[in-house]
């Protein structure tokens, strides 16, 4: 005899079988909604696919199909396994498995898919980021080498007052306010030659002063053009390549730049100042004058070596600095975009991926709703968990499972029966009435 059901438990199975009726309706559309899901992920898919490819052919076209209806297919299946069975599982060990299975298919997922979809959604977005983080290293390429060159180019300041210094000396010693001796000695003669030098280093770093502003300026017109393909509308691979050809331009400009620097060339030039005297004859005409223009010769080689070693401080000084980092514009696809600039783009990418993953979260909540219709359930004895409707139909079923076996004992004794009996026997024989037989469906037997 079972025990009465307690009025908790009756509330515990009332509620079960309210979510089991929830159930119910909202596996009708589930199925349908989950398709939608996955129809709506291959789309974006093949759009990423597509602009991965670089032909567009046929036989392009339909690999492109061809992968968007796989994951379609993929994500359907993978997706409608987990809504069936993950909720159905009883044990811990099962369900952790299904869960580890759960985690590693959407992994796959998002390795096969959801990037292709933020590719989608965020290609041509992230190709443009990318063209605008390279005009901004160009531009700091640019403006550095023009930095650059434009220190060596003030190492024409140091020069000129080098220069200015041999040449002023020069001119005390022609009046004889240097040696003693007026005229266009000896002493002249290398201070001459020396000024002449610098003169010459001058105005060779004065001539290239032009060609570094015009570079320069070239440079930047090329940038500017560059930002203009970057926020121009329009496919952006037509534009990317239009801004390959700009970034080859302005990296020669930059090279250019560099080729521009004097610094190594006033730095040889100082080297050279000190060491490559040429000291001529002494043309005093007593001993004591060839005395006198011996030192003081001796006073200007000494300070022929202070100003070389000024300058070529100062040239190794301007080589000392930091040269521009390489730049080189390599084109990318948009779904290499998304993926180097995902932290610009994280909108898109959630949208990507809740497109792929979202059917976890119906997954949890059947997991929910099952152990909330089994705790309500389970405490039940099986017997009062039967509806009227359920009754019904179990006596249904039982009827019929007797009426099938009375048809085959019926069978059974016709084939048993000899032939040559059932042609003599009198069915109806005289006097005798047939026993009515219960007809069929009138009920069971026994209860």
């Amino acid at each position: 005899m079972s025990r009465k059901m307690s009025q908790s438990e009756a509330r515990g199975l009332a509620h079960a079988k309210e979510l089991e009726g929830h159930l119910g309706v909202l596996d009708g559309f589930t199925p349908t909604a989950l398709g939608v899901l996955a129809t709506a992920s291959g789309i974006y898919t093949y759009l990423g696919v597509s602009s991965l490819l670089d032909n567009n052919g046929a036989m392009t076209f339909f690999a492109a199909v061809a992968y968007s209806i796989a994951v379609s297919v993929g994500i359907f299946v993978f997706w409608s396994f987990l809504l069936r069975l993950l909720p159905a599982v009883r044990t811990g060990a099962a369900r952790i498995g299904l869960l580890l299975s759960m985690g590693l298919g959407s992994l796959a997922i998002v390795a096969m898919s959801s990037w292709l979809n933020a590719a989608a959604l965020a290609g041509a977005a992230a190709v443009e980021q990318h063209l605008a983080k390279t005009v901004q290293d160009y531009q700091g390429a640019l403006e550095r080498s023009y930095q650059i060159a434009t220190a060596g180019q003030g190492l024409g300041r140091d020069v000129a007052r080098v220069r200015q210094s041999f040449t002023d000396l020069s001119e005390q010693e022609a009046t004889g306010n240097l040696s003693g001796l007026a005229g266009r000695g000896a002493v002249f003669r290398v201070l001459n030659q020396k000024a002449d030098e610098l003169g010459g280093l001058e105005a060779q770093i004065a001539s290239q002063t032009p060609l570094v502003e015009e570079r320069f300026s070239q440079g930047n017109v090329i940038l500017s053009r560059m930002r203009a393909l970057t926020v121009e509308t329009g496919p952006v691979e037509a534009r990317s390549i239009e801004f390959s050809e700009e970034a080859v331009r302005l990296a020669g400009i930059i090279t250019e730049l560099r080729q521009l620097s004097v610094a190594p060339l006033v730095q040889r030039a100082a080297q050279d100042l000190s060491e490559s005297v040429v000291l001529p004859e002494l043309d005093g005409r007593t001993e004591q004058d060839r005395i006198g223009q011996a030192s003081t010769l001796e006073s200007v080689l000494s300070v022929l070596g202070q100003r070389a070693e000024t300058l070529r401080l100062a040239a190794e000084s301007v080589m000392a600095m930091t040269a521009p980092a390489e730049v080189a514009y390599t084109p990318i696809s948009a779904a290499d975009a998304v993926i180097l600039y995902a932290e610009n783009f994280v909108p898109s990418w959630a949208g990507a991926i809740a497109i792929d993953l979202l059917p976890a979260v119906l997954v949890l909540i059947l997991m929910v709703v099952q152990a909330a219709i089994r705790a309500g359930r389970e405490p039940v004895d099986l017997g009062d968990r039967l509806t009227m409707a359920e009754l019904r139909a179990a006596l249904v079923a039982a009827r019929d499972v007797e009426n099938a076996m009375d048809d085959r004992e019926e069978r059974d004794m016709q084939e048993t029966q000899p032939p040559d009996a059932e042609q003599d026997a009198d069915p109806h024989p005289e006097n005798v009435e047939p026993l009515e037989k219960p007809a069929k469906g009138s009920g069971p037997r026994s209860v």
